[in-house]
């Protein structure tokens, strides 16, 4: 879902070759991914479906329906089909009632529960991804659709939407607490707590396209002053959350001297930024924010700049518990026109440490002093099991 971020800025900012390049890889990746998940329950189906209800690798599942979501917008967007595009929506949809109500049931009614600090993270706010990406996607087709599928499909992109706000402040405020009331090592630290900012910007995109679907729809019209405030409320608790992490790095690899080296994690926080670039640019367009357009040109850089980072390291993202794959591309002429808005979403590609990772790090400890070399396995040992 990095890569689709990237795909997406890409085209916003003028650049439809890599844009659909960047598609292509988006849609074998997703191919790839999927076999590998099927593989996977197909050969080891205890853990397959133990992950799922797993506190700590549960919500990693939810990348499947944020990739699938994802993908529809992009074939919609990208390449006019609206029957593919439709028909993996259709699959979203189903997966995302699936995967909700059995992981959270789950959660609910297992006997054996483990303690806050050491099962919740910033991956578990891709359900509110997952949510997210169906109101797009869902936002997107009714822009394209007839009457009567118009007000069922903006509608379904409303009740989305306001659910997916829902669950963050639910999730945010566990989150919030265990990094306030409980130890906080380097090690805790990982990549996907960028998914914090991230999932705030979707919900900021999405409120961007039921802004400018509104005249499809009189019962939008009539949430206009509703729906630009809450945009905005997303908006700004998303940009707030980027000096926050910005200081936290630097405590965790200045201060606290944690290995700085690859781990695919990292593809969890380059779709933060891409995404950022994109809600900000559509915002600015739903409501008229010009002063901000200084903005959307300068963060898909160090997005792309950390995909391409990835992939020469280590290829395309490994299989994660839940499948990662591309998100659409934006172009701002599609938008231009109220009748046609176009529009995507993204997700965050989650992967679990390889062993290229793992023999990285083991290679900085053997090079520091003895006192680091301790502190970095402690640090390491926590930050694997956390991924785990």
């Amino acid at each position: 879902m990095a890569t689709g971020i990237v795909s997406l800025a890409s085209d916003m900012m003028g650049h439809p070759r890599l844009a659909r390049a960047l598609f292509a890889l988006n849609a074998v990746q997703y191919v790839a991914l999927w076999l590998a998940y099927l593989l996977r329950a197909w050969r080891f189906p205890r853990r397959f479906f133990g992950d799922m209800i797993d506190h700590a690798k549960g919500p990693g599942y939810f990348t499947m329906v944020a990739a699938t979501g994802i993908l529809s917008s992009q074939f919609v967007l990208l390449r006019d089909d609206l029957a593919t595009g439709f028909a993996l929506w259709v699959l979203a949809v189903v997966l995302w009632v699936g995967l909700t109500y059995t992981i959270f049931t789950a959660f609910t009614v297992k006997k054996d529960k483990p303690p806050l600090d050491r099962s919740i993270s910033g991956a578990w706010l891709l359900a509110v991804v997952a949510t997210q990406a169906l109101a797009v996607s869902s936002a997107l087709l009714a822009a394209r659709s007839g009457q009567p599928f118009r007000l069922e499909l903006n509608l379904m992109a409303l009740s989305m939407w306001l659910w997916g706000g829902m669950l963050y402040i639910w999730m945010m405020s566990l989150i919030f607490y265990r990094y306030s009331f409980f130890p906080f090592s380097p090690g805790d630290l990982s990549p996907p707590y960028w998914i914090n900012m991230g999932a705030m910007a979707i919900s900021t995109l999405a409120g961007s396209l039921l802004i400018l679907n509104a005249p499809q729809a009189p019962y939008l019209v009539s949430l206009l002053p509703f729906l630009k405030g809450f945009t905005v409320f997303y908006w700004a608790t998303g940009t707030w959350w980027i000096p926050m992490l910005l200081l936290l790095g630097i405590w965790r690899y200045v201060f606290q001297r944690f290995p700085f080296s690859y781990d695919p994690l990292y593809w969890g926080a380059i779709f933060p930024l891409g995404m950022y670039a994109a809600c900000t640019w559509q915002m600015n367009h739903a409501m008229g924010f010009d002063f901000l357009g200084f903005l959307p040109p300068r963060v898909p850089v160090r997005g792309l700049a950390g995909l391409a980072a990835d992939l020469r390291r280590d290829g395309p993202p490994p299989a994660a518990p839940g499948a990662g794959a591309a998100g659409p591309g934006l172009r701002p002429a599609a938008f231009r026109s109220r009748g046609r808005p176009r529009a995507g979403s993204g997700g965050a590609d989650q992967a679990v440490p390889s062993s290229r990772a793992q023999s990285a790090v083991s290679s900085s400890r053997a090079a520091s002093s003895s006192r680091r070399a301790a502190m970095g396995s402690s640090s390491s040992s926590a930050r694997v099991s956390q991924a785990r």
